[in-house]
């Protein structure tokens, strides 16, 4: 390396102290290795978080135009009251949701983010606010399927790229490509498939909405799936006090009380 470059390193080092130095609510930490996540937060009396604003019933706009809410908004503004700031949604895409929190313009994501080991290299997560499985829908009628074995030589209605569709294939069934849910559904109720395979949330959400639906949850997977709060690494001090905010959120029925609003029980643990 000449002296030239050795000087450009200098300044570019330079510039990312003075960054640090200026730094907002963004910042997780300081240049001296110091963690501001939580008391940028409580300086600035607001927890921004990232989330879709179009991922019913999570995160999205009542009406298709009205004031944002959802599963997932009304637990995150939970805890903002119990930090004792005000809760900030900032609505991205998914797709970009993770490299906005990376470049510090939210302080955490709340849209239903599944906790994977992947994910926990990159990110820090709070306890998951979300548990769910993996299930079998069929007709309440149906008495031939009762388990995941029970699949073999039936057909299914599934997406082609989910994880759903491996599931039911490597069940042994013969699957019926769909493009969502609400296709599967109506294969279902016509008896063109003999069930659906599919997340519990997705099957307890429709119920809500759709009373005396003549489906019915015939098995469920052993394995849950697990959603969290996903942070910047290095903002220990802002995952710790949420996760005692969404302790005492359980400890009084809150969790309880949201999960049962949207999904008719209980889906926090």
């Amino acid at each position: 390396m000449n002296r030239r470059s050795l000087g450009l390193v200098g300044l570019l080092a330079a510039a990312s102290l003075a960054l640090a130095a200026c730094g907002g609510a963004s910042d997780s930490a300081t240049s001296s290795g110091g963690d501001t996540s939580l008391s940028s937060v409580k300086d600035a009396g607001t927890i921004v978080f990232a989330t879709e604003g179009t991922y019913k019933p999570f995160s999205f706009h009542e009406g298709g135009a009205g004031a944002l809410t959802g599963y997932d908004v009304d637990v995150a503004t939970a805890v903002a009251d119990k930090l004792g700031v005000k809760a900030k949604f900032a609505e991205t895409q998914f797709d970009s949701i993770f490299a906005g929190l990376e470049a510090g313009r939210f302080d955490a994501v709340a849209n239903q983010v599944t906790i994977n080991p992947k994910r926990q290299e990159k990110y820090s997560f709070s306890t998951p606010y979300t548990v769910s499985h993996g299930v079998i829908v069929t007709k309440d009628a149906n008495t031939d399927i009762s388990s995941f074995a029970d699949l073999k030589g039936k057909t299914t209605a599934q997406s082609l790229t989910s994880n759903w569709y491996t599931l039911a294939t490597n069940s042994g069934a013969k699957v019926e490509s769909v493009e969502g849910w609400a296709q599967s559904v109506s294969l279902l109720k016509e008896g063109r498939v003999d069930a659906i395979v599919n997340d519990k949330l997705t099957f307890l959400d429709y119920e809500v909405n759709t009373p005396n639906s003549g489906l019915k949850i015939a098995a469920t997977t052993e394995d849950s799936s697990d959603s969290a709060f996903a942070f910047r690494k290095g903002s220990t001090a802002l995952t710790d006090a949420v996760d005692a905010s969404l302790a005492e959120l359980k400890a009084d029925g809150t969790l309880t009380k949201l999960s049962k609003k949207y999904f008719g029980q209980d889906v926090s643990q």
